[in-house]
């Protein structure tokens, strides 16, 4: 039994993890409340090769995927044929935006980033998101 754990620990951390996606914008907003978790919106479209990138390589790391389940509540959606908020608009993709509790929204950034970047962006809407407590 102790080999069949250390097996599935070892795959576990070879294979890592994934990001922890709610379904709807609903579903992500009642978490986020329930958790008191910022709420992270990523807004992406089916033809953005940033995006692409994005999710490819950056929604990739191991760092930012522990910081955004640990920290974060998140929900994938995709302009024009999803459902969220009207006033969370994305004239160009993919775009973060961090909400609070309350859905109001406290920090935003357009665009692909790399880890490092992306990293500290999700540090500034932590911090923003602290000193709104």
């Amino acid at each position: 039994m102790k080999k069949v754990v250390l097996l599935v620990l070892l795959m576990t951390s070879l294979f890592g993890t994934d990001i922890v996606w709610q379904d709807t914008f609903a579903a992500a907003s009642a978490k986020a409340k329930k958790e008191s978790k910022p709420l992270l919106v990523l807004i992406t479209s089916e033809q953005c090769r940033w995006c692409r990138k994005l999710e490819q390589t950056t929604l990739q790391d191991q760092d930012v995927i522990s910081k955004l389940n640990s920290k974060f509540v998140m929900v994938h959606v995709t302009r024009d044929k999803s459902i969220y908020p009207k006033n969370l608009t994305a004239k160009m993709v993919p775009m973060n935006y961090f909400l609070d509790a309350n859905g109001k929204v406290i920090y935003s950034m357009p665009g692909y980033w790399p880890v490092e970047d992306y990293q500290s962006i999700l540090d500034d809407a932590i911090n923003r998101y602290n000193k709104g407590k």
